[in-house]
């Protein structure tokens, strides 16, 4: 359990970020749909899935439960996301990519960071 004051609100800040992206995952599942690789079926299906794993995860951190999960699932989340679809926009030359792509690494790491320090 996370006991220091700065870690906590630190935790909670982290998950409202993830409650915001959820938020825009699934109020705008079709516009986010064409990000989906071609090689992936499914298209806005996986959209609405990471939206939902994005709110548990938030919701996980400010409940501060099961937040070793919570954390080490949405670290590799945004790992696959950065691998399947940053990384190949950013080969393919999208500009947006790279700064999708870092912002997405750090998000990463920040969330195995929370959830190692839940033991």
């Amino acid at each position: 359990m996370n006991s220091n004051l700065v870690s906590r609100l630190s935790q909670i800040v982290f998950a409202l970020v993830m409650l915001v992206f959820a938020f825009f995952h699934l109020s705008n599942a079709n516009g986010m749909a064409g990000m989906v690789p071609a090689f992936i079926p499914g298209g806005v299906i996986w959209v609405y899935v990471s939206g939902v794993a994005l709110a548990v995860a938030g919701l996980a951190f400010i409940l501060n439960t099961k937040v070793r999960l919570a954390g080490y699932l949405l670290g590799a989340l945004l790992l696959i996301i950065v691998l399947t679809i940053h990384l190949p926009g950013l080969i393919g030359g999208n500009e947006m990519s790279m700064s999708m792509l870092l912002k997405d690494t750090g998000l990463a790491a920040a969330a195995f960071f929370i959830g190692s320090k839940n033991v």
